[in-house]
């Protein structure tokens, strides 16, 4: 039997008696409707804790070191409310980026009853992953940290404790782009504020001694140097993957384009939603993906 060479990275079989379903369990039970999707890895829980510490961090020496003892409390007014907002809505898209199912394939889903249901005729193809035991659709790859198929990954990202793929890629794109408007903010106003201090006496112009408030800001300064750079480049990377409609893996492997081309605008709402609206920049609206096709299977 010949295989593809395209497709050397995976199982490919022409017939359903080849799949051996005989050898995959049943899929488990899906859990109650609404049940959390949250992946148990050490790594990944504590890059998530670590992201949110240095968040928590900006937001305490916006707040307490540049803002609050300001006197231009129409300049601290502003900044505040701007500041925080942007974090809120950081943190946010990295909750719903790493709480929302990325598109995971069910489970074990590789058995004889599912693959007949799928009416194979002569020449189709199916794709079988060995590790999860699942049939996958066109465009998933299997993860070895979520130990899942996901549709349209484009990486694991350990910084969100989730993979990205096709159900949550507007939260973590979201994300990138607030976390780099929060740190050139926060670069902005500690740039302003060093000004103000050699203006005029260390002593006013912060609640904290000036070794303190020098070593806290420059630590901002590093921090926010540091996530603007990597976060930016993360955003452009993300954005050129949606509007060429092919993802990180895809673009790794050169993967044989199998699928219609789009326009950018199109890839752009089928991943933010139809149609443009506001909430393409708010966390809390959920894309419409449309159903699934359950031909999506074969080729």
């Amino acid at each position: 039997m010949m295989l593809l060479p395209t497709h050397h990275f995976r199982d490919i079989e022409r017939k359903p008696e080849y799949l051996q379903p005989e050898k995959c369990v049943p899929p488990p039970h899906p859990g109650p409707v609404g049940t959390m999707w949250f992946i148990r890895d050490g790594c990944g829980i504590a890059c998530a804790i670590v992201t949110w510490f240095l968040v928590l961090y900006a937001e305490f020496v916006v707040l307490f070191v540049m803002l609050i003892p300001s006197r231009d409390y129409v300049y601290s007014s502003i900044n505040g409310i701007v500041f925080n907002l942007l974090a809120f809505l950081a943190l946010a898209s990295h909750c719903r980026a790493m709480l929302t199912d990325p598109g995971a394939v069910p489970k074990g889903n590789a058995t004889k009853e599912f693959i007949e249901s799928l009416q194979l005729k002569p020449g189709q193809v199916v794709y079988k992953c060995p590790k999860c035991c699942s049939i996958k659709p066109d465009r998933a790859h299997h993860c070895s940290v979520c130990k899942r198929c996901i549709r349209k990954m484009d990486h694991h990202c350990p910084w969100v404790n989730n993979c990205v793929g096709e159900n949550n890629q507007k939260y973590f794109v979201l994300f990138t782009m607030y976390i780099a408007l929060i740190s050139l903010h926060a670069l902005i106003m500690v740039g302003f504020h060093f000004l103000h201090c050699f203006e005029e006496d260390w002593t006013k112009c912060s609640s904290f001694s000036p070794p303190t408030t020098v070593i806290l800001l420059i630590l901002l300064c590093f921090e926010g140097l540091l996530f603007l750079i990597f976060t930016s480049v993360m955003f452009g990377t993300q954005v050129h993957s949606i509007c060429t409609d092919e993802t990180g893996i895809e673009q790794l492997k050169k993967e044989e384009r199998r699928w219609a081309k789009k326009t950018k605008w199109m890839n752009m709402k089928a991943v933010f939603g139809h149609p443009f609206s506001l909430g393409w920049a708010s966390p809390f609206a959920t894309p419409d993906q449309g159903k699934a096709d359950p031909y999506q299977y074969v080729v």
